[in-house]
């Protein structure tokens, strides 16, 4: 059985994504075109994120865009090992790449980081913001339940997350 592709613009798509739409989500992982989107969408939320952090200089801008884009498709490889072969959801890896992909869409709004006093807050709620857009992406194209999906969604940030915290100490950055 086929699913039926909704062609829309990369912005509609975006806002859609942003507003937790399932739908939206269901759209990109049907849609094999919209893996470029999704790398867009990535990029962009990094540089818009960059500049949200841009007292840290312009290295940081580039350094946060590339870390975002190798982040994105590593996160997406260890959530189809999670979701699909351990977990026994159905997707392909290419699946996970564009429904992650739009998961980032809120990350645009990373800019306002720039706002003195409020910067902090900022990434916080969108980090909040992404990790939910990412559950509900993981469990629309793995097709399986919420619980699975926020359970998926754990052990890819862990396994991310910890290694580079522990490259972070080791360089000596707090």
């Amino acid at each position: 059985m086929t699913a039926m592709v909704t062609r829309r613009s990369m912005i509609d798509r975006m806002r859609q994504a942003a507003l937790l739409d399932a739908h939206a989500y269901e759209d990109v992982e049907a849609d094999t075109g919209a893996t470029g989107q999704a790398a867009a969408v990535v990029a962009l939320a990094a540089v818009s994120q960059g500049l949200g952090a841009a007292m840290h200089g312009s290295a940081g801008v580039v350094a946060g865009a590339v870390a975002a884009l190798l982040g994105w498709v590593v996160w997406a490889g260890v959530t189809y090992v999670v979701g699909d072969k351990i977990l026994g959801g159905t997707a392909t890896w290419g699946e996970l790449l564009r429904t992650l992909g739009f998961a980032q869409s809120p990350g645009v709004l990373g800019v306002l980081a720039i706002v003195p006093g409020f910067g902090g807050l900022v990434r916080l709620a969108l980090a909040v913001w992404i990790l939910i857009a990412g559950i509900i992406a993981i469990r629309q194209a793995l097709d399986f339940s919420t619980g699975k999906a926020v359970l998926t969604a754990v052990i890819g940030w862990l396994t991310l997350a910890i290694p580079l915290l522990l490259l972070l100490r080791v360089a000596g950055t707090p």
